[in-house]
């Protein structure tokens, strides 16, 4: 872990980000520093792997809350809106965590060379797993981004690397879960669908009869497995996005609050706001007003 840990720092020293988060454009992957716990963050994971060099995080989806730590990876296969925060980060000993985003076609791709899964929690379908980081992937990531770092060796060598990394999360400890969404007309798969509806647009109502529907499945069984899936319901699902997507554009942007409240799909400006504050523990506008102080 160690060669990987240092190499994450030095892209983070050459660009300048003593701590927060560094979007590295060569490699496709994003890096965070951090050297204090931080308050609770909502954000929407996509699927993706993250692992934890050094330090601590705790992510929250729904009922379902799980601390990743140093040498630790987390697999995301499902866009889910999640709260987390640092715990363990000092001045010495930073928390330093990579973030490698997954190609769902590339896996689909590769999955039917691959032998069936021999994974342990296959009777958990909660869309985020918890393993250690397997000195295998490690040396992987680390050669991948030596040779993203090349000229010659990026555009001949670290696409071949890429597909040896989701190669070799289809047979590490998180293939289970995520062969489970690959195969089609699984129930992984059929709810991944579903939130990728509701992603596509989401000042639309979300109908939970009619979304059963369009995935095959009937009313109640598509409610359990969307919860146990997401850690969260449907409509639940929805309003985190809307309002993560909102605080987004009220970031970005210098529109209303009624006219980002409009546009996500609330009718009532006054609920968007209530829920907002619950959510964020702030008003929107005084969210907004925070971001520009800071």
């Amino acid at each position: 872990m160690t060669g990987l840990l240092d190499r994450a720092v030095a892209l983070m020293d050459q660009a300048g980000e003593p701590r927060g988060g560094l979007a590295h454009a060569e490699s496709g992957m994003h890096f965070l520093r951090f050297t204090a716990p931080s308050p609770q963050q909502a954000t929407v994971y996509r699927p993706l792997l993250c692992s934890v060099l050094q330090g601590a995080k705790q992510v929250s989806a729904g009922a379902h809350s799980l601390t990743v730590a140093s040498g630790q990876s987390l697999l995301v296969s499902h866009a889910l809106p999640v709260v987390s925060r640092i715990t363990q980060a000092t001045p010495e000993t930073p928390y330093v965590a990579l973030v490698f985003p997954l190609d769902l076609d590339l896996l689909r791709g590769l999955a039917p060379a691959m032998p069936p899964a021999r994974g342990t929690r296959s009777q958990d379908p909660f869309s985020i797993t918890l393993c250690p980081t397997d000195p295998a992937m490690q040396d992987a990531l680390t050669r991948y981004l030596d040779q993203c770092a090349g000229d010659a060796t990026r555009p001949l060598l670290a696409p071949i690397t890429r597909q040896e990394i989701h190669a070799r999360l289809l047979l590490g400890p998180h293939a289970d879960t995520l062969q489970k969404l690959l195969w089609h007309e699984t129930t992984a798969s059929r709810i991944y669908q579903a939130t990728r509806e509701i992603q596509s647009d989401l000042s639309r109502t979300v109908i939970v009869g009619e979304l059963a529907d369009r995935v095959g499945m009937s009313q109640s069984a598509f409610f359990e497995h969307f919860k146990a899936v997401t850690g969260t319901s449907p409509l639940q699902y929805q309003k985190d996005l809307r309002l993560l997507h909102a605080r987004d554009a009220l970031r970005s942007s210098d529109a209303k609050v009624s006219e980002v409240a409009f546009r996500v799909g609330y009718e009532s400006s006054a609920q968007f706001s209530r829920e907002y504050a619950r959510k964020f523990g702030l008003s929107p506008r005084q969210d907004r007003a925070a971001l520009a102080a800071e």
